[in-house]
C-alpha cells in the first residue's frame, strides 16, 4: 500500500521507518483518512481533516479551555469588554504575540481575518454572517482603536456572550495578513495559497500537503503559547480502518483514528496499545414529515416512537460502543446539555399509547442512506417498531438523494445525523427548535413543524448574556422537544481512537476542532 510520496517521506522522516519498527521520537505519526480535505484555509475548510488541524495551526481571539470546553479562555486577546449598548466588544490584543512568519500580531490582522471570511462567502461564513455582517457592511463593524485594541460590533439581536462563542469557532482563526496578501492571486485574498499552506500563530505550521496522501506539520517554536513538545506531526492517508489498525499494532503509527468496533475489539488486548471512545457532537435521530400523512401528525405516534427506539440494543449490541444513548438535542459536553435519558425501549407501552389514540395499522416509509451505520440502525428500528405494531418500509438511497428529498419535503420519515457547526448550544437549537417560517431550511422546517413559541425562545437564548439563564433556557427547550416533537433523538456518536501507550499529553474534545497536539510527548 502506498501511503505517502517518497519525497514527503524523505522530507519528514529521513530513513527512520526503514531503520526501526517504531515512529521517530520527534514525530507524531497519525493514520486516518484525509480524502475529505480540499482546503486548509480557515475561511473555507469545513471538512473533518481540515477542522482537526486548525487549532494546531491557528489561534483565535478566544478559545475553549481544553480542560473545561464550556469556558472560553483568552488566546490572542488578553481581555475584552462589552459595550454599553450590548452590541459591541472592545478586544485588547495579547502583547508580544507573533505569527510563525515572525510578523507581530496587529489589529489589522484581526480585522482582515474576520472580514475576509464574510467577503469570500464560503461554506463556514454563515457562522459570522449571523451577526448581520455582509460583504457591504462588514468593514464598518470592525474598527481599529489603536495598535492593541479592536472594536467588533454587530446589528443582530445577540449578546456579547454569544458573539464570543462565534469568535471561538475555527472560521474566526486569525491569519497573518502580510503573509496571506503576499500570496494573493487575482483578488482571492490568499484563498488558493492557504488551501495548502498556513499563516497562523498556532503550535504548528503546514510544511507539506499532498492531497490524498499526507499532511506534514512542523513545529512553530515562536507560538505565543510556547513551542510544541514534538517537532513534527505526520498525518498519513490510510482509507481502510483495518490498515490503520495494522499500522498502529506494528508500531508504524502512534495514533489510529476513526476505527470501527471490530478494530477496537482486536486492539484492546494488544500490548503497547490503549483505546479511547471520545463522545462527538454528532446526534443520530429519526424525524417525521408531519404533513406527509395523518398518522405522522399525531403526537401520540411521536410519543410511542420514543418507546419503540431500541436505544441500548443499538448502541451496545449492534454498534458495540460506537455510540452512546443520548435523547436531547444538545450533545453531552455542550453548555446546558441534558444528559438524562427518560425513555427506554418498551413496545407494550407504545402499543397502549397508540391504542388510546385510536391509531391502528400504522405504517410509514423511512428514507435512509444506504451507507453504514445508517442502514444498520434503520434495519434495527424496523424490527423494534414492528414489535410495537408499527410497520416501517425502508427506502435506502444515496446520502445526497436522501438529503435532497428531505429538504424538498418528499419523505415520510428519515433517519439522519446532525453535527455541531460551532461550539455553542445555538448551533443545535437553531436546527431542532427553530422554524422562522422565512424559508430557512432548519430541521423543524423539514418536519413541517410550526413552533412560534420555541422559535422565540431560541432567539431569546442567543440574546441572553447571563450564563445561568442561558442554561435554563436551553434546558427548558430540550425538555419540550424531548417530550413532544416529531423527532426521536436516540444516539450520540463516539470517535473510536487507539494509540501507542507511550504517548502522553494527547487531548481530543467533543467538537472536531478540539484536537490538541502541542503537549504530546513520547
Amino acid at each position: 500500500m502506498k501511503l505517502f510520496a517518497p519525497t514527503v517521506l524523505a522530507l519528514a522522516l529521513g530513513t527512520a521507518f526503514a531503520a526501526q519498527a517504531a515512529t521517530p521520537a520527534d514525530t507524531l505519526v497519525i493514520a486516518q483518512s484525509i480524502d475529505d480535505s480540499s482546503s486548509f484555509d480557515p475561511a473555507e475548510g469545513f471538512e473533518l481533516t481540515a477542522v482537526q488541524a486548525f487549532t494546531n495551526l491557528y489561534q483565535r481571539l478566544v478559545q475553549p479551555d481544553p480542560a473545561n470546553p464550556t469556558d472560553l479562555k483568552p488566546t490572542l486577546a488578553s481581555s475584552w469588554e462589552a459595550g454599553s449598548d450590548n452590541r459591541s466588544l472592545t478586544v485588547t490584543l495579547r502583547d508580544g504575540a507573533k505569527f510563525a512568519s515572525g510578523n507581530p500580531l496587529r489589529a489589522e490582522d484581526v480585522i482582515f481575518s474576520l472580514s475576509r471570511v464574510v467577503k469570500l462567502n464560503l461554506d463556514p461564513s454563515f457562522i459570522l454572517t449571523q451577526l448581520g455582517w455582509s460583504k457591504e457592511n462588514v468593514d464598518s463593524h470592525l474598527k481599529k482603536i489603536d495598535d492593541q485594541h479592536v472594536q467588533i460590533s454587530w446589528d443582530a439581536n445577540v449578546s456579547p456572550t454569544y458573539v464570543l462563542s462565534l469568535l471561538a469557532a475555527p472560521v474566526s482563526s486569525i491569519v497573518d495578513e502580510k503573509t496571506v496578501m503576499a500570496n494573493e492571486q487575482k483578488g482571492d485574498l490568499g484563498n488558493k495559497w492557504l488551501a495548502a499552506h498556513s499563516a497562523g500563530s498556532g503550535a504548528y505550521q503546514i510544511r507539506r500537503f499532498v492531497p490524498h496522501e499526507v499532511v506534514l506539520l512542523s513545529a512553530n517554536p515562536t507560538s505565543p503559547d510556547g513551542a510544541p513538545k514534538l517537532k513534527n506531526v505526520l498525518i498519513k492517508n490510510v482509507p481502510e480502518p483495518a490498515a490503520r489498525r495494522l499500522l498502529l499494532e506494528q508500531g508504524d503509527a502512534d495514533i489510529a483514528r476513526n476505527l470501527g468496533a471490530d478494530q477496537m475489539a482486536a486492539l484492546k488486548s494488544k500490548a503497547g496499545v490503549k483505546t479511547l471512545a471520545v463522545p462527538m457532537a454528532s446526534l443520530y435521530y429519526m424525524q417525521f414529515n408531519i404533513d406527509a400523512q395523518p398518522a405522522l401528525k399525531n403526537p401520540a405516534l411521536w410519543e410511542a416512537s420514543r418507546y419503540l427506539f431500541d436505544y441500548k440494543g443499538i448502541a451496545n449490541d449492534l454498534l458495540k460502543g460506537q455510540f452512546q444513548v443520548h435523547q436531547s438535542f444538545l450533545p453531552e459536553g455542550f453548555l446546558g446539555a441534558l444528559n438524562d435519558n427518560p425513555y427506554q425501549y418498551d413496545p407494550e407501552k407504545a402499543k397502549a399509547i397508540l391504542k388510546k389514540a385510536g391509531l391502528t395499522n400504522v405504517s410509514f416509509k423511512l428514507a435512509v442512506s444506504n451507507q453504514p451505520p445508517y442502514l444498520d440502525i434503520a434495519q434495527a428500528l424496523q424490527g423494534s417498531f414492528a414489535r410495537g405494531g408499527v410497520k416501517i418500509e425502508l427506502i435506502p438511497g444515496l446520502s445526497t438523494e436522501v438529503a435532497t428529498n428531505v429538504k424538498a419535503h418528499k419523505y415520510e420519515a428519515t433517519l439522519n445525523a446532525w453535527g455541531a457547526d460551532y461550539f455553542d448550544p445555538n448551533t443545535n437549537a437553531a436546527a431542532f427548535a427553530y422554524n422562522p417560517e422565512d424559508g430557512s431550511k432548519t430541521l423543524a422546517w423539514r418536519s413541517n413543524w410550526h413552533i412560534p413559541e420555541l422559535s422565540k425562545q431560541t432567539l431569546a437564548a442567543t440574546a441572553e448574556s447571563d450564563k445561568a439563564k442561558r442554561i435554563e433556557l436551553y434546558e427548558n427547550m430540550q425538555r419540550e422537544v424531548q417530550k413532544q416533537s416529531p423527532y426521536v433523538i436516540g444516539l450520540q456518536a463516539r470517535n473510536l481512537i487507539a494509540m501507542r501507550d507511550n504517548l502522553k499529553g494527547y487531548v481530543q474534545g467533543i467538537n472536531p476542532d478540539m484536537v490538541y497536539y502541542s503537549q504530546v510527548s513520547k
